[in-house]
């Protein structure tokens, strides 16, 4: 049995580093498509020095040593960042590390390597028509979607070939592969977590995270890729007023999506939490509001389309295109319509402790579907980012973890809260998941 399946970091303390590095390297190789580069001989040194520092009994980081996966729209010193896509292919390597990944080597974390993506992060989806798309593993009959754009990020946790793996969050680019692969995802505040030394999507809304196998290591991770010591408390879960959105967020639910959160409910009522349906009119106005990434993403790529267009995936490029019409006068409107939304969404949320919902509203369709047609994938990417990138517009903070009954497809339910509420939401994170798993 692979080690790095551990629920949790801490399992692992009984284990040598350079031993649970090496375990990575050997898995990575019967996973295709998750990595697009390895880094073994880095990673090793991390273990090894790791393993020193331990038996000479200096005390370290606890994810000193242990394998982390970096997005690959994040940049390592002397690396090409890809992003993806083939057309950066000839750009010239980082200099430097990214501030998150220059915090992970601080605290002395293992970089396996860079994971695989949606072409320039634009979609939930997690298709790949350049380096292909990594299977979810929670399916081994069918080839599912994994989600994005974090695919290889989400499949490189949920098949034990790291401890936690870093992406990005800009309509749920964590959360929803989390959700799809059955791991947790934990998007902070945007501006909690440096977005320097990444290629961006949209400016507004991108968020530098990460995705682990429980509630606490996030935490531990979220505190590295910070420079921060978020103390959460151990809050019970008895008493807590949890807010169920009955505004869009539970529209086109899938019947084993629906039936999942509802079980989760019915659990977290048993254990006294106050759940309370509350219509939440406002979630009405968000998809009307969140326009950001079209003209964000098109003033980054103008240049590179207008030369290289046909080297795109031609999903992404379409999608990129539709910001090029957005006005200088409509981009200013679209700021000061979303703060006035913000500041109302926050009035209506003060009562309550947190919002919960699924993540995304279906499980993981099948790669050859949503390949075939390109109806099916824009209808997929639609439901998949609903939700999610509502939580980018707030300008909130949430966490994905799973819900489903062991053995069936995964399914995950989201705790969210405005902004610089991080410290809130992983707490009643946490005590949802100690819950969930209790029963």
């Amino acid at each position: 049995m692979n080690p790095l399946t551990a629920k949790s970091i801490p399992a692992l303390d009984r284990y040598s580093r350079f031993s649970l590095v090496e375990v990575s390297l050997d898995e990575a190789a019967k996973f295709p498509s998750v990595f697009t580069r390895l880094y073994p001989e880095a990673a090793r040194a991390a273990g090894e020095h790791a393993d020193s520092m331990r038996a000479a009994g200096v005390e370290v980081s606890p994810l000193a040593g242990l394998p982390v996966s970096i997005k690959d729209l994040i940049d390592v010193a002397g690396e090409t960042t890809l992003a993806g896509s083939t057309v950066l292919r000839d750009s010239a390597p980082a200099k430097a590390d990214a501030p998150v990944v220059k915090r992970l080597r601080i605290a002395g974390a293992a970089i396996i390597g860079k994971t695989n993506m949606t072409e320039f992060a634009y979609s939930g989806v997690g298709l790949n028509p350049h380096y292909g798309t990594p299977a979810n593993p929670a399916d081994t009959a069918v080839a599912r979607i994994p989600g994005g754009s974090s695919s290889g990020a989400a499949v490189s946790v949920a098949t034990g070939l790291c401890v936690a793996a870093i992406g990005s969050d800009t309509g749920g680019s964590i959360r929803i592969p989390a959700a799809l692969c059955g791991v947790v995802g934990f998007k902070p505040t945007a501006r909690r977590v440096p977005t320097a030394g990444t290629i961006p999507l949209s400016t507004t809304l991108d968020t530098i995270c990460a995705m682990t196998r429980s509630v606490d290591d996030c935490i531990l991770v979220d505190n590295i890729i910070a420079n921060t010591v978020l103390s959460i408390p151990d809050l019970p879960l008895a008493g807590l007023r949890l807010a169920v959105p009955q505004t869009v967020m539970l529209d086109s639910l899938e019947p084993h999506v629906a039936a999942s959160f509802s079980d989760a409910l019915s659990r977290l009522s048993k254990a006294d939490a106050k759940i309370v349906d509350v219509p939440f009119g406002l979630l009405a106005e968000a998809s009307s509001l969140n326009r950001f990434s079209g003209p964000e993403s098109f003033a980054w790529h103008r240049s590179l389309l207008s030369t290289r267009e046909a080297e795109y995936d031609f999903r992404v490029a379409k999608r990129i295109r539709m910001g090029e019409s957005v006005s200088a006068a409509d981009y200013i409107d679209m700021h000061r319509n979303r703060r006035d939304w913000i500041t109302r969404m926050e009035e209506a949320l003060a009562p309550f402790d947190s919002l919960i919902m699924p993540t995304v509203p279906i499980v993981a369709p099948a790669i050859a579907e949503l390949e075939g047609s390109e109806e099916a994938f824009f209808k997929a990417n639609s439901l998949l980012l609903r939700n999610p990138s509502t939580i980018n517009l707030l300008d909130g903070c949430a966490v994905s973890l799973p819900c489903h009954a062991e053995g069936t497809l995964p399914v995950g339910l989201m705790v969210a809260g405005p902004a610089m509420s991080d410290r809130k939401i992983l707490a009643v994170a946490r005590a949802i998941e100690r819950t969930l798993q209790a029963q």
